[in-house]
């Protein structure tokens, strides 16, 4: 009994030694796993910078040079002599209103003034017939009198038609729509037989020179608005076009927006700019010190902007992810308003690589 017994003790005695043996064997492999190189990163040192204090309007450009071409008489257009894009200069005939009627009027009143006329040139004679009767003695003082008052009348009288054949040549001329200055044509919205009336938009031209962006500052900011306050033109994107200042100040508030105007000129070169197009404008009102960032740096989850700043820990230099707040913008960099301080380095190269607590080199 006791000889059965002994193989199975060996047996349990081998399988208690192999276990310990493949134990062994897997807490030295474990041990001999080599640690994570670390990765080599470029960092950036956090410095404080100017950072604008700003805010953006739309801004509307409108040119000192521009006239919209309203008829001063109705009736129906007979000629268009432009079209949208025209170049014209001062003075050059744009648009003609039927004039039939009012050179009716004008022949009409030059007929009546030779009438006048020719009334004023026999009362003329007979005053000095009559002036040469009564110093003769044949006609009495009375009758020179009447020749003197006949020949005041009918001078009054030709002078006052004179006035208004004048006044209605002056109003035929409006019957020819000029440009009041060199410029380009806009839209022509009329067509030839169209009946206007002084209310009518015919066309407008604009010199597209001297342009000017009007902004509306809430009257919120009122006590911020300053002569040479620091303006940039911007695109859509908010790429910077120009920097201007402001150079008017409205002394009144428009009701309707609650809003006061200034005005900045502009002088970019004019195929950037339209005359009544719209812009943005970003008001700078102050300039502060602040952390800023590259925008390389910067990574989103959920919502949260993180950087990941290099520290020294005891197994060397790591990456720790860390929450910031930012600001605007400015060029390639965020304005942070908080989570970094100046002096820290953030990493900026590699960053979808790293995990926070990884192992890091940074690299010049």
């Amino acid at each position: 009994m006791a000889y059965r017994k002994k193989p199975a003790i060996i047996f349990l005695v081998c399988l208690l030694s192999a276990t310990v043996l493949i134990t062994s064997g897997c807490s030295r492999t474990e041990a001999k796993q080599p640690a994570p190189q670390p990765l080599p990163v470029k960092t950036e040192t956090i410095h404080l910078s100017p950072v604008p204090q700003v805010d953006e309007y739309v801004a509307t450009v409108k040119s000192r040079r521009s006239a919209s071409i309203q008829p001063q008489v109705d009736g129906s257009l007979t000629r268009i002599l432009v079209k949208s894009g025209d170049h014209v200069n001062a003075g050059q005939v744009l648009m003609t209103i039927d004039p039939l009627k009012q050179q009716a009027t004008v022949d009409q009143q030059r007929s009546t003034e030779a009438q006048k006329k020719a009334t004023l040139d026999y009362n003329r004679h007979e005053l000095d017939r009559q002036q040469q009767l009564y110093e003769s003695g044949v006609s009495s003082k009375q009758d020179y009198e009447l020749a003197v008052q006949a020949y005041e009348n009918s001078k009054a009288d030709w002078e006052s038609s004179t006035a208004a054949r004048v006044t209605q040549q002056r109003q035929l001329a409006y019957y020819s729509l000029t440009a009041p200055l060199d410029g380009i044509v806009g839209d022509v919205p009329v067509h030839i037989g169209d009946y206007v009336s002084q209310q009518t938009l015919l066309t407008t031209v604009d010199e597209n020179a001297e342009l000017e962006a009007y902004i509306y500052i809430p009257t919120e900011r009122a006590g911020d608005i300053r002569m040479n306050l620091p303006i940039e033109i911007i695109t859509s994107r908010g790429e910077l076009i120009e920097s201007t200042k402001v150079n008017f100040i409205s002394q009144q508030v428009d009701n309707s927006i609650q809003g006061i105007l200034v005005k900045a000129p502009i002088h970019a070169s004019l195929d950037k700019f339209r005359n009544a197009q719209l812009v943005k404008a970003r008001v700078v009102w102050s300039s502060v010190s602040a952390p800023t960032v590259p925008v390389l740096a910067v990574t989103r989850i959920g919502g949260q902007s993180f950087v990941y700043v290099a520290i020294q820990a005891d197994q060397g230099t790591v990456a720790k992810q860390r929450a910031v707040t930012l600001g605007d913008t400015i060029g390639n960099e965020y304005a942070v308003t908080g989570g970094l301080k100046p002096g820290e380095k953030v990493i900026t190269s590699g960053i979808q690589f790293l995990i926070d607590g990884a192992p890091v080199q940074p690299i010049s």
